[in-house]
């Protein structure tokens, strides 16, 4: 994908040097990479996704928690099953328990399993879904700023594999960010982007997954 992409590039580079001086050619770099991350909406997806693990973490523990507790209530029942002190007929009951507790313990470390496995590719395909619509809206603005500008190609500085120079002359990428941030709220700290947490989840996913309990 690189690759396509630098060739892509490259292309559109040499297709737009060899226009004639009559079409004046302006060539604008950004730094997407600066820009993701500035952005204040990507601050404010990355305190989602956070808290989206952070609660499915919790709910796992919780699930081995139980499970836990199922473990020791078996051993238990399985000491009792060979409690000679106790009846034959007793001792069969704790046994028939323990075996009861044992398929109870199977199912739960399955659901566990399958729960993790169905949380990770929750949260994955938020992700994805949430960093398209943060990039799509980080390129319109850098369309915006070289139309304004009047520029006819604005290059990724980040793409070192197909940009070799660049002196900053022609960057935008603070006039893209400034613009990006025009609309910002004051506070985009985890306590203060909590409450709008439900209509970004709604509306729209490079963070750790780990939802293993600890």
């Amino acid at each position: 994908m690189k690759i396509l992409r630098a060739t892509i590039l490259t292309a559109l580079l040499l297709a737009a040097l060899s226009v004639p001086a009559l079409a004046q050619t302006k060539i604008a770099t950004v730094d997407m990479d600066k820009l993701f991350k500035g952005y204040w909406k990507t601050k404010q997806a990355e305190v989602v996704l956070n808290k989206r693990v952070a609660d499915l973490q919790k709910e796992v523990r919780d699930m081995a928690n139980d499970l836990t507790a199922a473990q020791s209530n078996y051993d238990q029942l399985l000491e009792q099953a060979n409690d000679q002190a106790l009846s034959a007929d007793e001792r069969s009951k704790r046994n028939q328990a323990a075996a009861d507790k044992l398929r109870e313990i199977s199912n739960s470390k399955a659901a566990i399993e399958q729960f993790n496995r169905q949380a990770q590719s929750q949260v994955l395909d938020q992700r994805q879904r949430m960093t398209a619509n943060l990039v799509s809206e980080i390129q319109k603005a850098v369309g915006d700023k070289a139309k304004a500008g009047g520029y006819t190609l604005v290059v990724n500085s980040m793409a070192s594999e197909t940009v070799i120079y660049a002196d900053g002359d022609n960057d935008l990428t603070a006039a893209v960010l400034k613009q990006l941030n025009v609309g910002a709220p004051v506070d985009v700290t985890p306590s203060a982007v909590e409450a709008s947490i439900p209509s970004l989840l709604s509306s729209t996913n490079n963070l750790p997954l780990n939802l293993n309990p600890r």
